[in-house]
């Protein structure tokens, strides 16, 4: 296969993981622009990595050459810049969330569905080690029937995080510990037990911080299985610790916390995956991961770009983990019970 020519638009903090997996991928996929409107971040982009930078998104839509983009810029500019990639025929690849309302996701999933470009979205917990392993187990049905799946997302942000201009606000990222943490963790869940069908909770910000959106969120749910289980999710949990998931099943228990699984079974048997060293971005510093899992996603959208298929995370998955965070939301506004659409 030619190698691909890629473009990275958005220099901000998300823009090192994908470099980083990019040059582990030399052999497949060449970075040839790098995009940011501010003169600070192209330098110090520049200092870090050899790769030519511009200020516009126009040298990307103008060369033909390059045929995949990383949108890596702020939530609500991600309608916009996609659907202009897709109408250049460029295939994208997806900082989450898809957008900061589901309306305007359910757009952008759209317009690239329009063009036929392939769209995938960054929601690495799905590759690392241990959740590959799980994933594994559910499909070879070891754990048997599920009977329950609770969630908890304990992590911490100090003030001077949401004290960044457009942090935590409706406007810029769409929403709080939902949209922005924990909609990895909840992607994750729902790959695992399936999909939730209803939810009643509560969504409030708490007095640790000063902020528009939630910065805690507590739900019980039941999924389409007929398995039930709790969500729990802030920003709030100094000093922060490894989200969890954990899985009771008719033939044993997984618990999955962070980087790390440990399943025991019925029959005495016990299995672990032990974690990495990393602090895993759940303190103060929300990038302080390896790299792997995004080598997991670009290798993935390499593999969906050169075969004709979806990557694993397509628009149409990166759906349904908004669907269920507007429910939420919606249950923990009205203290209702709410179906997810």
């Amino acid at each position: 296969m030619p190698r691909h020519r890629i473009a990275l638009i958005g220099l901000g903090m998300a823009v090192t993981p994908h470099a980083k997996s990019l040059l582990d991928l030399a052999d497949r996929a060449e970075v040839v622009c790098a995009v940011s409107p501010t003169r600070a971040r192209r330098e110090a982009f520049a200092a870090r990595f050899a790769i030519p930078t511009a200020d516009s998104l126009a040298p990307v839509l103008a060369d033909h050459g390059i045929d995949a983009v990383a949108v890596l810029t702020p939530p609500n500019t991600h309608l916009e810049i996609a659907s202009e990639l897709a109408r250049a025929g460029k295939h994208v690849l997806l900082e989450k969330p898809l957008d900061v309302s589901t309306g305007r996701a359910d757009r952008l999933v759209a317009a690239c569905n329009e063009e036929g470009v392939t769209l995938g979205v960054v929601l690495q917990h799905r590759f690392k080690p241990a959740t590959e392993r799980l994933t594994a187990i559910l499909r070879e049905g070891s754990l048997g029937e599920i009977v329950n799946c609770s969630t908890s997302i304990r992590l911490w942000r100090p003030q001077s995080y949401y004290d960044e201009p457009g942090r935590g606000t409706r406007a810029r990222d769409g929403g709080g510990v939902l949209l922005t943490q924990g909609i990895h963790t909840l992607d994750l869940m729902l790959s695992l037990a399936g999909p939730i069908v209803e939810v009643s909770g509560y969504a409030c910000t708490t007095a640790v911080h000063r902020m528009e959106t939630e910065d805690l969120v507590c739900a019980a749910v039941r999924f389409a299985s007929g398995a039930v289980g709790v969500i729990d999710a802030t920003t709030a949990a100094y000093p922060g610790g490894p989200e969890r998931i954990e899985l009771i099943g008719t033939r044993g228990t997984a618990s999955l916390a962070g980087a790390a699984l440990g399943v025991a079974y019925h029959d005495g048997r016990r299995e672990q995956v032990a974690a990495d060293t990393s602090p895993g971005g759940t303190g103060a510093d929300p990038m302080a991961f390896p790299h792997d899992y995004h080598l997991g996603v670009w290798r993935d959208f390499l593999d969906a770009l050169d075969h004709g298929r979806q990557p694993r995370i397509s628009g149409a998955e990166g759906l349904k983990v908004h669907r269920l965070i507007d429910a939420l939301l919606q249950s923990g506004a009205t203290g209702q019970r709410v179906n997810v659409s």
